[in-house]
């Protein structure tokens, strides 16, 4: 009789801590920067996809093309254009490709994909390279870009090194990352998306207005065949960090509200593709346009070929730094939720504005602090994205897709799933080999220097 009166007993204090639990699991998520707000539309998620893949490097897309020649050159942007579009709808797609769960994170997607510890190994360490490696360059970037506005501007005044401009571009940064979560940086994230088209738009219309350089030549640059080649790897390595964005498409997706009859991936498939068309009219005009007028004499940031006029190139300098603030936001959002998550999860950190003030701060002041001392980070791009950005953009999200697909049937009738692993890893190393520009490069130029 005690026993019958004591089973009830239990099993509602039971359910009173699984109803503690669920508040408090949901309360955390309210807190968090990718799930706190869920109330995005479809335009949000044009500007925000703008402002990740266009970014500065669409500037020496030009210098690219003079490496990989007018055939290789637009086949390999025209190809790229396509292939990561089509990754990116199999990302939007698979953000609730089962039912009741939404991915709100790349690497949830991944545990889905490989399993629970090793989805973490494969693609944390890839996302985490992307995100906080563009986060230093943005940083080095907006630095560099304000320099050269002071310049054009103050010709006559006092040289100023770049390490105070930097510094000059954290401050900003101080400030934007305690905006709480996705949504409520959209602000800055449409301006960006606007600076970047406008600043695409100078670089190849001035170009154009400019008119094809006396002399001109399009043959390739190196003198030896070995040059050649490790001058179109390098190439590969721009066009690829170029269409690099699909590291925070998911997180963006999960502010979008999404119901049974109205899923999330119909708004952000039409935000795709508006921002993809916007990627299209920066890409193409500046890559074709600046190599046609330029050839192989084009320097690897067009803005610099044009030189003059003044107050344009000054213009276009500061369109970027806007440019770049918007995309250091977009890229450190989802650092923000890991870190945030790992301490509030995982250590059992109280959620608060002032453990969000430290964590955000550290990281700002971290990647200004390596941008300062390795200002020649964005050289080393290339290599640090030949594990990360072009697994996660072109190879990756092509091994997540559901078992229905050709590659997922071979691996589940072989009872192995460490045969998507081994594929992403050839891949990888393939791209790795590809985009290994900087350090390879400018070791055989000096070794072919000084034998000569």
């Amino acid at each position: 009789m005690v026993g019958t009166e004591q089973s009830p007993a239990r099993n509602n204090h039971q359910q009173q801590v699984d109803d503690e639990k669920l508040a408090k699991q949901k309360a955390i998520d309210e807190w968090l920067p990718i799930t706190g707000s869920r109330n995005a539309k479809w335009w949000y998620s044009a500007f925000h996809n703008v402002t990740a893949m266009v970014g500065a490097g669409v500037l020496s897309l030009p210098y690219a093309m003079s490496e990989l020649g007018w055939g290789p050159g637009v086949v390999i942007l025209v190809l790229s254009w396509v292939i990561t579009l089509y990754t990116l709808w199999q990302m939007v797609e698979m953000h609730e490709m089962v039912p009741g769960k939404r991915f709100d994170r790349y690497h949830e997607l991944g545990q889905h994909a490989f399993g629970e510890k090793l989805g973490l190994y494969i693609v944390v360490p890839q996302q985490l390279i992307c995100e906080v490696g563009v986060c230093i360059v943005y940083m080095v970037t907006g630095g560099k870009s304000l320099k050269k506005f002071h310049d054009t501007v103050c010709p006559d005044c006092k040289n100023i090194k770049v390490t105070f401009f930097i510094m000059i571009f954290a401050s900003v940064h101080f400030v934007l990352s305690h905006l709480p979560n996705f949504n409520s940086i959209s602000g800055v994230s449409l301006a960006a998306a606007v600076m970047s088209l406008s600043y695409s738009t100078i670089a190849w219309s001035a170009s154009l207005h400019k008119g094809v350089q006396p002399d001109v030549q399009y043959g390739y640059k190196a003198k030896s065949t070995t040059g050649t080649v490790f001058n179109f790897l390098s190439a590969l390595g721009d066009v690829a960090f170029a269409y690099a964005g699909h590291n925070v498409v998911l997180e963006i997706q999960a502010t979008i509200p999404s119901t049974p009859e109205k899923p999330s991936k119909g708004p952000m498939w039409k935000g795709v593709l508006v921002a993809y068309i916007v990627v299209a009219l920066c890409y193409f005009p500046v890559a074709l346009i600046g190599y046609w007028m330029y050839g192989n004499s084009v320097q690897d940031n067009i803005l610099i070929s044009l030189e003059k006029p003044s107050w344009l190139i000054a213009m276009a300098n500061m369109f970027v730094v806007i440019h770049v603030i918007g995309s250091y936001q977009i890229y450190a959002m989802p650092v923000f939720d890991m870190m945030e998550t790992l301490l509030v999860k995982k250590l059992n950190f109280t959620p608060s504005w002032m453990l969000r003030f430290c964590v955000r701060n550290f990281y700002v002041a971290m990647t200004m602090f390596v941008g300062i001392t390795f200002p020649f980070f964005g050289g080393l791009l290339g290599f640090f994205g030949g594990f990360a950005f072009a697994p996660t953009t072109y190879f990756v999200s092509v091994t997540k897709l559901d078992r229905t697909t050709a590659l997922c049937n071979v691996a589940s009738h072989l009872q192995a799933k460490e045969v998507r692993l081994i594929l992403v890893g050839q891949l990888g190393l393939h791209c790795v080999w590809s985009v290994a520009d900087g350090p390879l490069t400018n070791w055989w130029v000096e070794v072919n220097h000084h034998s000569s």
